[in-house]
């Protein structure tokens, strides 16, 4: 029996500031859908009518305007739809205090006061990045540089831009292969030829183990030590050979 189809939902979002204490509001929401690790594009992208001034630091960062907007739906007019599609899935975020805490004060004008988590689970990869790679630059920019994500294009922010990238991101974070078949017909039929898959031979020779040595193992553990310390828990690797 095949297992139910993992549904992920990477989100970005811009705004009118930095605070929705101050009375900011979302103007973009970007979403891009992952179905078992493959874009799927079935996006979700609207831009929503703010009713207040922009900041001009925001308009420097993002590039919309308030004459932009003007004939925008408001977040009420979208709020059932988004949240339809966010229903269920694990959303993924990069920083995700500031876009859930954005999404929940727009969600608290509303007669239902549900708040994200209620509706998702909330993934932030900002979080993952700093455990990975504690005291490293973890912005998107940084880890596009870190994974040879192209970004080039990425001039001013937008929310559907950085959702699509940061997609690119959490998957080469987590392992990469996208878009990689696995399909056993498909596979036998193109040989290996198109995907890249390199089949080896049942009688083939048995692989050399090389084994660390003393000092490597010791030079293994003290680099966990710092992580553990770094992130003030056991790092992944010691979990899986508990």
């Amino acid at each position: 029996m095949r297992e139910e189809a993992v549904r992920q939902i990477v989100l970005d979002t811009e705004t009118t500031g930095l605070e929705p204490a101050q009375g900011h509001r979302i103007i973009e929401i970007g979403c891009v859908e992952l179905i078992d690790r493959r874009l799927t594009g079935n996006n979700f992208h609207v831009y929503l009518q703010p009713d207040r001034e922009i900041d001009q630091a925001a308009i420097e960062v993002h590039g919309i305007t308030n004459e932009f907007l003007a004939d925008k739906p408001r977040f009420q007019d979208v709020a059932e739809a988004m949240v339809d599609y966010l229903r269920g899935a694990e959303v993924i975020i990069h920083n995700a205090p500031f876009d859930v805490g954005f999404i929940d004060a727009e969600l608290a004008r509303l007669p239902d006061t549900s708040r994200m988590a209620s509706f998702c689970e909330i993934t932030d990869t900002l979080v993952m990045a700093r455990q990975m790679r504690p005291g490293q630059r973890n912005s998107l920019d940084a880890l596009c540089s870190r994974y040879d994500i192209e970004n080039a294009h990425r001039t001013k922010h937008g929310a559907l831009l950085d959702a699509e990238i940061l997609a690119d991101v959490y998957l080469a974070m987590t392992g990469g292969q996208k878009a990689l078949s696995l399909d056993a017909a498909e596979d036998d039929a193109n040989d290996g030829e198109e995907t890249g898959i390199r089949r080896l031979r049942a009688d083939r020779e048995a692989l050399p183990v090389v084994r660390a040595s003393a000092d490597e193992r010791a030079e293994h553990e003290a680099r966990l030590d710092s992580i553990a310390k770094a992130c003030g828990g056991t790092p992944l690797w010691r979990e899986s050979t508990v």
